[in-house]
């Protein structure tokens, strides 16, 4: 019973002795019985409270316990590079549109017996198959770059893996090959998107030297972004482009530029660390 309820009772008189005896200790167990409602109704709140409270802290709580982006603050990075002791550095190309120049590339890459990776879109694998078939017969990586180069951080977890999957499905299709490196559209990621692809059994894949051979700034610059870029070192992943204008001409002198360096040139399956590994705020991956 609220306190604010509680009535005084006006005092009685009685002649007779033992009736008022007998209204005092009436009195009295009534005051008895409304202390103990009282006492009950404060254990109650006290209670209530208390519940509430805790349910309040844990719903304040509770995203930052199950949420992976919110703990520390940290980010689930893709690899851009790798922490060895090799001088060793890998060419990736990203295959999403025209295939004109991709048997030049291929010819080019067998004259100095070098592999590396293409990522391609599940699109350009379907207007191209047999040229997916070439790029596997001669020994190169075949990557994951979505199905149709969508922003990947903009979709659903379930849309961003069908978009994984429906790529991998045609390779697996086409070449029996079951790839295990996604690279996603634009160098676009979250937390999410590299969560999901390690579920589809993928390594998120960044790079860490841009030729930017996509700005059809020449041979000479793009030459020039792969071999001495400030970035580039042991362990270096190096992003061109199958499609770009002066990618074809430049890449000979890419190759012979980096061998120069003392760099050996292999594709990104075999630079990478496949058992357990940890990567750093820099998106370099560390053998554990």
């Amino acid at each position: 019973m609220p306190i604010s309820h509680i009535c005084l009772v006006p005092p009685i008189y009685y002649s007779n002795t033992n009736m008022i005896g007998e209204a005092m200790n009436n009195q009295n167990d009534n005051n008895n019985n409304q202390i103990s409602d009282i006492t009950l109704f404060i254990k109650i709140g006290i209670i209530v409270l208390s519940i509430l409270a805790v349910i309040g802290l844990g719903v304040k709580l509770l995203p930052n316990a199950i949420t992976v982006s919110n703990i520390n603050r940290k980010r689930d990075l893709p690899i851009y590079c790798v922490a060895t002791d090799d001088n060793k550095v890998a060419l990736s190309f990203d295959a999403a549109w025209g295939n004109e120049d991709t048997q030049n590339i291929l010819d080019i890459l067998a004259k100095h017996d070098v592999k590396v990776t293409f990522f391609m879109t599940g699109e350009w694998m379907g207007k191209y198959p047999e040229d997916v078939k070439r790029i596997a017969a001669a020994g190169h990586d075949l990557g994951n770059h979505s199905e149709n180069h969508k922003q990947m951080s903009r979709l659903s977890e379930q849309q961003c893996k069908d978009e994984i999957m429906k790529a991998h499905k045609r390779i697996k299709e086409l070449t029996g090959i079951e790839m295990d490196m996604f690279r996603p559209p634009y160098g676009d990621y979250n937390n999410m998107v590299v969560g999901t692809a390690r579920d589809c059994g993928y390594y998120t894949i960044q790079w860490d030297v841009d030729s930017l051979d996509w700005k059809d700034y020449g041979a000479d610059s793009i030459i020039k972004k792969c071999t001495e870029h400030k970035n580039l070192g042991k362990g270096s992943i190096i992003l061109m482009h199958n499609g770009a204008k002066y990618t074809p001409e430049a890449l000979e002198r890419v190759i012979t530029g980096l061998k120069d360096k003392g760099y050996e040139l292999v594709p990104i399956s075999q630079l990478i660390h496949k058992g357990e590994f940890t990567i750093d705020h820099t998106g370099r991956q560390h053998k554990r």
